[in-house]
């Protein structure tokens, strides 16, 4: 937006913070995949791999009881 000024460094600085968003983002676009049936791209032992909607792993959103690693 026009006159918003946005501190990225500041933003980019909350390390756990953004990891956290990391995480999430990939957790959702995992269950995505899997939900729509469209295959996932990963890079795995230094190659390009497709992984079938069937084999996707999700892990569960974080909680209390089952915090991120």
């Amino acid at each position: 937006k026009p006159g918003r000024d946005i501190d990225v460094g500041g933003a980019l600085s909350d390390v756990p913070r953004v990891t956290e968003a990391i995480r999430e983002a990939g957790r959702d676009a995992r269950l995505r995949h899997k939900q729509l049936g469209v295959p996932i791209v990963v890079w795995q032992d230094g190659q390009i791999v497709e992984i079938p909607p069937d084999e996707i792993v999700v892990d569960p959103p974080p909680t209390p009881l089952n915090p991120e690693p």
